[in-house]
């Protein structure tokens, strides 16, 4: 008989009993062989899932593409007159929103660069008017890393910026921004933009005031095995205090169009070992997020194999960010019946659901 669990069977059987492993364990489970890890991932995945992979009806509006910060990593941002920058206007962006809202969505994803001039005031009252429009659609706004800036411009704490954008009708927040969180590394790729700190307090203090959210990594770049443990540890922290994510999302580093081109990507393998890791580290997050836009949507397939329970949603070709980094989907849209389709081929049951993991009801 094969001993799947060969050298790592101390911390394996540590994850099947349900206890909680140490960051110096999952430094070494990281190198298991990845059939184990994905037998561990499905596990935790299970337990909190079942057999139910979840998806949504969305669309996402992306005001601009300039941004005051210049990382390393990023394909996405413009420095202003450039030809293929964009700064919408309040009236250009509810023609977007016209334009997606007959195909039923249920949440709208507004993130975009940070703007050096449009301030907290007027993406208040941009939130305002598409709720005024649409008030059915949840509106998950902005990454941390926006609210910081516009809430510091405004001279605010956290607290009272983000009650102005929940008053608004803003009622929760992508995990977008993250990066890692390891500050020598973020100081090689992106040295302008907000700490590690800066991230986790918009988070606290939004899950403070019932705002929930989700977090991320940047992974597959310049950071090492113990430099993501270490990230993951700090989520894993915060919501040990808070109790405010929702869901948890690998983001692979893409190397097109951007100043740390050289480095290449890693492979899918890689990708399932981080996916795994994530499920089996982070305990107590409800969900683990296959984002297709970025992955490709086989490998987002695949990545439910190893303790994603969730597929994002339809997008409905309405995000740039991956696109314009070599993402395999250059116009990324999907239907709710090829999304269906996928998680039933995978083994898993479909369920779509609102901004807060409830069942639609159809």
């Amino acid at each position: 008989m094969i001993d799947l669990f060969g050298a790592y069977r101390e911390p394996a059987e540590k994850v099947l009993r349900q206890e909680r492993i140490s960051r110096e364990e999952a430094e070494y489970l990281a190198s298991a062989p990845l059939s184990l890890l994905s037998v561990l991932a499905t596990s935790v995945k299970e337990r909190k899932s079942g057999k139910s992979v979840f998806y949504n009806r969305n669309f996402h509006v992306e005001p601009t593409n300039l941004c005051v910060f210049n990382c390393r990593f990023c394909s996405y941002r413009r420095p202003a007159g450039a030809p293929d920058a964009w700064d919408y206007s309040v009236e250009e962006i509810m023609e977007q929103v016209e334009a997606h809202c007959r195909s039923g969505a249920t949440e709208i994803h507004i993130v975009g660069g940070v703007h050096p001039r449009k301030d907290l005031y007027y993406y208040a009252d941009l939130i305002r008017k598409i709720r005024e429009r649409i008030p059915s659609v949840a509106v998950k706004a902005f990454t941390a890393i926006e609210l910081a800036y516009m809430i510091d411009k405004a001279g605010l704490s956290y607290h009272d910026g983000l009650a102005i954008l929940k008053e608004a009708g803003m009622q929760a927040i992508p995990g977008g921004g993250a990066e890692i969180f390891d500050e020598k590394i973020r100081k090689q790729i992106c040295p302008e933009k907000g700490s590690a700190e800066t991230w986790l307090a918009v988070h606290r203090e939004a899950h403070r005031i019932g705002l929930k959210s989700n977090a991320t990594i940047l992974y597959g770049h310049i950071e090492q095995w113990a430099d993501r443990i270490d990230h993951l540890d700090r989520l894993r922290s915060l919501q040990d205090e808070t109790d405010g994510f929702d869901a948890f999302i690998p983001l692979k580093y893409r190397n097109r169009h951007n100043s740390m081109s050289e480095l290449g990507e890693v492979s899918v393998v890689e990708d399932m070992r981080m996916m795994a890791m994530a499920r089996i580290y982070l305990d107590n997050f409800p969900h683990i997020k296959a984002y297709w836009p970025m992955f490709g949507k086989t490998t987002a397939q695949l990545a439910l194999a190893f303790g994603a329970d969730d597929m994002d949603g339809t997008i409905d070709d309405s995000t740039k960010i991956y696109s314009m980094a070599g993402a395999e989907d250059r116009k990324p849209s999907m239907s709710t019946s090829e999304m269906e389709r996928m998680i039933r081929d995978a083994g898993y049951e479909p369920v779509e659901r609102d901004t807060f993991y409830h069942p639609v009801k159809k």
